[in-house]
Parts: C-alpha cells; structure tokens; sequence
C-alpha cells in the first residue's frame, strides 16, 4: 500500500490523476534549513524525513507499506523562497521572479522495507514582468499564501508564464513521472533544467 506523507492537496490530486492508489498520512517534522543547507540538499532531506517519519509510525503494523515523502522550494540565485509568511511577503516574493527565470526543486523519498530511495527533480520557470498593480492583485485573491514562491502555476499565475523547461508537474508539487520511476524500483538520477535562453 502507497502512503502519501503529504497534506497537500495538489500532490493528490497528482497522484490520483495518475492512476496511483494511496492514502493520506501527513508527516509533522520541522522543516528548518541547515546551515550551508544548498536548496537540493534541502528538499530531498525534508522528502526522506518526511516519509522516514510516517514509515516508521505505521510499519510495525503495516509491514508492506510503501511511504512517499516530498518536499518543493522555489529558488531564486541559489535562494530558497518559501511559503511567505504574509501579503507584503508574497509581493516581495513575486517581484524578485518578475522578469526573471528561477528554479522549482522537488525532492522525493520512496521509503519502504526494500530501503529508501531519494531523487530531485529540477525544473525552470521563466516569469513575464509583472507590474505592481498586477502583483498586489494577485495577492488579494489569496492564491499565493499556501505556495512556494508565492505562486501557483496552475492557477492565475499561468497567464505571467510563458516557457518551463523541464517538469509542469513538478511546479505544480509532485513530479510524477519521476514518482512512477522510484515506485518502479529503478534507480533515478537527479533530473533538471539548468536555465532557459
């Protein structure tokens, strides 16, 4: 059995629109950067802690699970641009991606009795220039307050960005195509798109 150690709701739809069978069992551990911590270090570790974390609560009695950890950063000149804390940090978010192309990492963890298998995924993003009125706009709906570098690229935000390289889904929270692999028992290098021209 698959074991999502996610709240996010993005991720399962992903997974469900895949065609994966799983339930939800969020992980609750701090998510701190380490000193000297670079943003791939850092997803990949929190997406093995996580699905560490729920592997360990439900194994004794589940010993087949499979759990499926992820964690996603948006990155800016190496970086890292959570979650903002509050409107005026969404806005200070979104002008630094105005005009600019920044990376969206996500790091996997695929825990099971087999062992743990751990991959990033690394796509960029290229943002139109936005200007002030479109940015405190935007912040009023709310959209950006859950997300990652204040945006969510299958919502409203879509119209700002007109070239990925790399992974859509990824932005959006799950790579899945990358999942599918670790769920597969292949052994997945890190994929990733170094900067759009």
């Amino acid at each position: 059995m698959l074991i999502l150690a996610s709240a996010s709701p993005r991720r399962r739809e992903l997974l469900t629109q895949a065609g994966f069978n799983f339930r939800v069992h969020p992980a609750h551990i701090p998510e701190d950067l380490l000193a000297g911590e670079d943003p791939i270090a850092y997803v990949t570790r929190l997406a093995r802690e996580k699905a560490r974390a729920v592997y360990d609560q439900l194994a004794a009695a589940e010993p087949r699970i499979a759990v499926l950890g992820a964690d996603t950063t948006v990155t800016l000149d190496n970086h890292i641009l959570g979650k903002p804390e509050d409107a005026s940090d969404a806005a200070r978010m979104l002008r630094l991606l105005s005009g600019r192309t920044h990376r969206v990492i996500t790091g996997v963890s695929l825990v099971s009795a087999v062992g743990v298998e751990t991959a990033a995924e690394v796509t960029a993003v290229q943002f139109l220039t936005l200007s002030d009125a479109e940015i405190e706009a935007y912040v009023a709906t709310g959209e950006p307050m859950d997300k990652a570098g204040a945006y969510a690229i299958q919502g409203r935000a879509a119209r700002w960005i007109p070239r990925i390289e790399g992974c859509y889904f990824n932005v959006v929270g799950l790579p899945i195509a990358l999942v599918a692999t670790l769920l597969e028992g292949s052994r997945p290098v890190r994929r990733s798109a170094e900067s759009l021209s």
